[in-house]
């Protein structure tokens, strides 16, 4: 997956909205203006930063070792996925996996503007 699919992926989920809140060379995602999903534009390897549960996080580091804790994010429940490794299938899935934990922890406020979108 390159990061124009990693683009699309992202932005046909529900409520998901663009960014460039860290400067030009950062592209965020977020639903319900909640971060999911970052990876740098300036760079020639693809890389993404996904929200991840923290006992998923530890065993996807184990078991990969193209994914590591996330730079410049709180380690414990960010990884960093290198998109040139992982399989585009992988990739979808913990993408999903990042949207969901986002999702999961809305309010109740937010819950409701989510479901109106």
């Amino acid at each position: 997956m390159n990061i124009e699919e990693f683009r699309d992926y992202c932005i046909a989920k529900k409520g998901v909205t663009e960014e460039l809140p860290f400067g030009p060379d950062t592209l965020v995602f977020k639903v319900t203006g909640k971060i999911f999903a970052l990876t740098a534009l300036d760079s020639e390897i693809f890389r993404v930063n996904l929200k991840c549960d923290p006992d998923y996080a530890l065993e996807l580091r184990e078991k990969f070792d193209y994914i590591v804790g996330a730079f410049h994010m709180n380690k414990k429940h960010w990884n960093t996925v290198d998109g040139d490794i992982a399989s585009t299938k992988q990739l979808q899935e913990l993408t999903d996996h990042s949207y969901d934990l986002v999702v999961a922890g809305f309010s109740k406020k937010e819950k409701e503007a989510f479901n109106s979108v």
